[in-house]
């Protein structure tokens, strides 16, 4: 009886150490809240992909301020920052020689997404340069190769807004270029997601003057010409419709490629970037051709950071604002923004119910470590509802 009382003893010890485990750990869950909280990963201004080691520290960095996810640039200067095929049968040149100068055959973008995955920090590929043929310099070797490819302004010119040279975004040849870069990436990498910006999909509205343009706009519209001033209400509709329909082809072909793989934008502010850049990404929320929306919510002051972002809410359908973590704007070439302001920025954006917000870009985390380790010191993991 002895011997059956005490093996009897242990089995509800044991049940109860069960039992009181379970819940711990069902507590721990439930303290985790579901959140974005990422970074831009750039190759300028910043050295974080020069070497396998620099990668490897840079993911230690997030890891250790609880940073969940990295957007590492894939595309800038005509250039990638991964080994590809089509840039190298294209251009000649299989990835930036900056990231691998004695031509080793390293891939930054393989380095980062192993290092990431170890720490469970997911990666999306962030196609920046998107329809920028490239950085003042006439159109670049893209234009150099394509000339047809190019933007034309009202006066028959290449179009440059902000020194930034563009490609035509409503050519299907450029679409298809730029679709296949993507497709690239997501069919060679163990990538998360991929990302546009305001220039993904996007073209200035001074551009978009191209005769197949012009022809397509007659064809719609009886025969008449579109509008002189660039800006006018009709042609920036048409041609912001022009770019939907390739957001929303460029979502199937992506997901018929790999179901699990996040579609993500970062777009200007809205209404500005559709009267800019023609960029109606509500629509792509809205609609539902984009997982996750990061909105560059850049402002200096906290009251102007308040009402752009109380705005941009209000474009969003109520059922799709979950996907919604704001871009803030951390550092710019040596300026920063105060202490008071960066934790401002984080205060508003939990008022508003976001949980979370991607930093633009990763040299400016180093500067507010103790600030996103006092806002980080809730465990987020990733959203399930995004993924």
């Amino acid at each position: 009886m002895e011997v059956k009382s005490s093996i009897l003893k242990f089995v509800l010890a044991v049940l109860v150490l069960n039992i009181f485990g379970c819940n711990t750990l069902q507590n721990d869950q439930a303290k985790k809240i579901e959140a974005v909280r990422g970074v831009w990963l750039t190759n300028v201004a910043s050295d974080a992909l020069y070497s396998k080691q620099k990668v490897i520290d840079a993911v230690e960095k997030c890891d250790e301020l609880g940073i969940n996810t990295i957007f590492v640039v894939t595309l800038n200067k005509a250039m990638t920052t991964y080994r590809s095929e089509i840039m190298k049968n294209f251009t000649g040149v299989e990835i930036d020689p900056i990231l691998d100068p004695e031509n080793t055959g390293r891939d930054p973008l393989k380095e980062l997404i192993e290092e990431a995955h170890r720490k469970n920090i997911k990666v999306f590929a962030w196609f920046e340069f998107g329809f920028s043929s490239s950085y003042n310099k006439n159109g670049g070797v893209f234009i150099e190769k394509k000339p047809h490819w190019a933007s034309l302004n009202n006066e028959g010119k290449l179009v440059n807004k902000n020194n930034f040279d563009w490609m035509n975004a409503l050519d299907v040849e450029v679409q298809d270029f730029l679709t296949s870069l993507i497709l690239e990436v997501v069919e060679k990498y163990d990538v998360d997601g991929i990302q546009g910006d305001d220039r993904l999909p996007a073209m200035p509205s001074s551009g978009g003057y191209n005769p197949a343009v012009i022809e397509q706009y007659k064809k719609e519209h009886a025969g008449q010409e579109p509008p002189k001033y660039y800006k006018d209400f009709e042609w920036v509709n048409w041609r912001a419709e022009k770019l939907n329909d390739y957001m929303r082809r460029l979502y199937k072909e992506v997901k018929a490629k790999d179901p699990n793989c996040i579609v993500s934008m970062a777009p200007s502010v809205f209404p500005w970037a559709k009267e800019e850049y023609l960029q109606d990404w509500p629509t792509w929320i809205n609609e539902g051709y984009v997982d996750l929306i990061c909105p560059q919510v850049y402002r200096r002051d906290i009251e102007n950071y308040k009402s752009t972002l109380a705005s941009t809410v209000q474009y969003i359908l109520p059922q799709h604002r979950h996907k919604l973590f704001p871009g803030i704007l951390i550092k710019v070439g040596e300026e920063y923004p105060s202490s008071e302001l960066f934790t401002q920025m984080i205060e508003a954006n939990r008022e508003l119910g976001l949980k979370g917000e991607v930093h633009f870009f990763y040299e400016g985390v180093k500067k507010f470590e103790d600030e996103i380790k006092e806002a980080y010191k809730e465990t987020a993991v990733f959203p399930a509802a995004i993924q």
